[in-house]
């Protein structure tokens, strides 16, 4: 089964009413700036302390930063490479790049030296921006990639970088690029293999921002509570596109911290978070109904939610949480509907023009209830993999679809259901076995806070079926046994998907979305499984 939302010109909050084909050759940041207000003194951004940045101080700042990448000698279709913390002059700097006709890498802050190091000979930028703490790691892993520049950008927007564009124009005469010129690599978050950089174009952000701003009814008095970094499609695009095209506000604030979420819910109408965000504010008595009275919205997403949070979080809030699906390569493919029912553990329909099927092996669509991979197809599908010509044409069917690599079924409505990615899937006694639906009996178990299951090689099997549980924090957590977690199981999935082994650690490695790191997990559990195997 194929399914395809069809093209929309209408509205849902009363914006713009225009086709997607109307951005097709602008570049991003002019696209972007339709929808923000007449009045430059609007308020834009409002920070940790109280200040408030306007959309012309975002205009004008912007600016600022394309006249310095320009005189620093970035033309259009060069890299700028950036790795710093979240604040309002890292983004200024990425719309900077935008105007600029510049392609912006970011970074996640947490990356290493030796990962710094491969990321820049990659992508070869001219320019590097850095923490200040981090320049010396900086210059070295600059220098081996011939960089030409390396500037700073701190915490609180001071440094090096600051103070050239300080000195700049506050005016840019006009946008470079834009249609299908790049404006973005973004590289995978790398949950297994090596990273790769996904090329997206200014069309591909155009359209996914200006779809989602439609179904997701984004209006100009919205104010978004925006926790989420700003290194990932989820902060950067997502959110922050979104709420600029609306020509909303935003309190910007540098992470997510829940005590800080909760003062600030109640002058909010919008949040997007990922699933550990959720996990956490349950968690908090002050979470009611009434702290939540004037939101309209939450959004989750770039990792599985819960069906026990999702439920939680409804019971405590009144709100169901709207769960999307996307990944790097494309932005978002699917989404919950904002009017209608949303569905715990899917992901919802294909968002307008965008065709999704899932497919078997010869890429023939299947039909509800089967399983298959997920591909997908349409104007905001990357263009490339950077410098990875041959493993972009293997991501690719020779119908154009992309290859998703995640594992999904549709129901009877037509409702995705992503159960899990075809790497993680366990192949036992040749049988297929999906990890996330043995995942969901275990998390029912009382005691168990959450699990991840993965396969590790067995002699006879080829691969066990393998949990990995984390402990709820009362006495049933602190009872739980792994004859318990393989007993209950048992009760009600076939044989071949119980697992022979259950670990049990104090927490799940992830990503910095909040991915479970499965291999990290084969890793560490594989090789010393008591099964006896050997990887």
């Amino acid at each position: 089964m194929s399914l395809r939302a069809p093209r929309s010109t209408g509205t849902r909050g009363g914006w713009l009413n225009r086709p997607m084909e109307s951005m097709s050759d602008q570049n991003l940041y002019d696209f972007l700036k339709r929808g923000f207000p007449v009045d430059p003194q609007a308020p834009c951004m409002i920070l940790p302390g109280g200040a408030v940045l306007t959309y012309g101080m975002l205009d004008e700042e912007s600016a600022r930063f394309a006249n310095l990448l320009t005189a620093l000698g970035v033309t259009p279709g060069d890299r700028v490479a950036v790795q710093v913390k979240k604040s309002p002059r890292a983004l200024f700097l990425y719309l900077g790049s935008l105007r600029a006709g510049a392609v912006y890498l970011p970074m996640n802050d947490a990356y290493l030296a030796h990962e710094v190091e491969y990321f820049l000979a990659d992508a070869q930028p001219k320019l590097f921006v850095c923490r200040p703490a981090a320049r010396a790691m900086a210059d070295r892993a600059a220098a081996k990639a011939s960089v030409s520049h390396v500037l700073e950008l701190g915490d609180d927007g001071e440094g090096s970088l600051a103070d050239k564009a300080f000195a700049q124009p506050a005016h840019f005469p006009q946008s470079l690029g834009g249609g299908d010129d790049l404006a973005a690599i973004l590289y995978t978050s790398g949950t297994t293999g090596r990273s790769k950089g996904a090329m997206l174009s200014h069309r591909n952000l155009a359209v996914n921002a200006e779809v989602l701003h439609r179904q997701w009814g984004f209006r100009p008095d919205d104010v978004l509570l925006h926790m989420l970094p700003i290194f990932h499609v989820h902060g950067l695009f997502v959110a922050t596109h979104c709420l600029l095209l609306s020509g909303g506000r935003m309190f910007f604030e540098p992470k997510f911290d829940a005590r800080r979420a909760l003062a600030l819910l109640p002058g909010a109408t919008m949040f997007m978070g990922v699933p550990t965000y959720y996990a956490r504010l349950v968690l908090e008595p002050e979470l009611t109904r009434d702290l939540c009275s004037k939101m309209r919205l939450f959004v989750s997403g770039s990792a599985p939610l819960s069906i026990e949070t999702f439920d939680r979080f409804e019971a405590l809030t009144g709100h169901t949480i709207l769960e999307r699906y996307g990944m790097t390569e494309g932005g978002m493919f699917c989404s919950n509907p904002l009017e209608g029912q949303r569905r715990a553990a899917t992901v919802g329909f294909p968002l307008e023009g965008v065709s999704v099927r899932v497919a078997a092996q010869n890429c023939q669509p299947l039909s509800a209830g089967q399983i298959g991979e997920v591909q997908v197809k349409g104007d905001n599908i990357f263009r490339s993999y950077w410098r990875l010509p041959e493993k972009t044409k293997e991501e690719f069917t020779p119908d154009g679809f992309f290859k998703t690599g995640d594992m999904g079924k549709w129901d009877a409505d037509g409702y995705l259901t992503i159960v899990g990615r075809s790497r993680d899937m366990v192949i036992t006694g040749g049988l297929n076995v999906y990890p996330s639906e043995v995942e969901a009996i275990i998390d029912t178990l009382p005691g168990v806070y959450e699990s991840a299951v993965i396969g590790v090689a067995h002699p006879d099997f080829g691969e066990a079926v393998t949990a990995v549980v984390v402990r709820s924090s009362d006495e049933q957590g602190a009872a739980l046994t792994e004859s318990a977690v393989i007993d209950f199981v048992k009760k009600t999935l076939a044989n071949f998907k119980v697992p022979k082994k259950v670990h049990f650690v104090t927490e799940l490695p992830r990503n910095s979305m909040g991915k479970v790191q499965k291999n990290i997990l084969r890793d560490k559990y594989g090789p010393h499984s008591a099964i006896g195997c050997k990887l």
